[in-house]
């Protein structure tokens, strides 16, 4: 297996054109502790990948999971390898109306995951990917399950903040698109505006936090 990638929290591999996320071992942790939440962590990322691709979001497909849709490895994923541009990487060079045709796309990804009371945790560009012309939305190693307003909201904020430091020449205008993904799909729960004014008031607190 060649290594792609090793974060705090994973070793993630490319084995025949299949991505394999290990989980690894924290020496810090009692064993016993630590195994749990390898355990946990790894059958919730699972399920929130199945249940995110049930309900139509552009994710890679798990291809280890059991008959009861949970991961048959205790610290492995084993998923489909999404080939395309990373959008840390790319973004700047489109077009503008690429930029914002890719942004609105993403926008509208997410908020099937917040309708669907799914919390990606690192919504950054660095986790999201064009392929041909599609989005596709990676790595839900810090992502979790809630009905909270004020978790949407923190996500919508991680993504304008990924925006600011990354493609900050624009990141205004392509922030904007993305809430015109956001905005675009219908809505009878009314979540969505909830979402938006939960957003200003996370905005103001950072502001605040600033000044001291």
């Amino acid at each position: 297996m060649e290594m792609i990638s090793q974060g705090a929290e994973a070793k993630i591999y490319l084995e025949d054109g299949i991505v394999v996320k290990e989980r690894i071992s924290k020496g810090y942790r009692h064993p016993i502790i630590d195994k749990q939440i390898r355990i946990r962590r790894t059958r919730q990322e699972g399920k929130i990948l199945y249940k995110a691709k049930l309900f139509g979001v552009n994710v890679p497909a798990v291809l280890n999971l059991d008959k009861h849709n949970i991961p048959k490895d205790d610290f492995l994923l084993k998923m489909e390898y999404i080939s395309g541009d990373k959008l840390s990487e790319k973004l700047n060079e489109y077009s503008k109306e690429k930029q914002h045709e890719v942004m609105k796309k993403l926008g509208k990804q997410v908020f099937i995951l917040h309708l669907n009371d799914i919390i990606h945790g690192d919504l950054t560009t660095s986790n999201t990917i064009l392929k041909d012309s599609e989005i596709f939305i990676i790595d839900f190693g810090l992502g979790f399950f809630s009905t909270k307003i004020e978790d949407r909201a923190v996500d919508l904020h991680l993504i304008k903040q990924a925006l600011e430091a990354k493609h900050y020449m624009n990141f205004d205008e392509l922030f904007n698109a993305f809430l015109e993904g956001y905005n675009s799909n219908d809505d009878k729960s009314g979540m969505r505006d909830k979402v938006l004014d939960q957003l200003r008031k996370v905005e103001t607190r950072g502001r605040y936090k600033d000044k001291y």
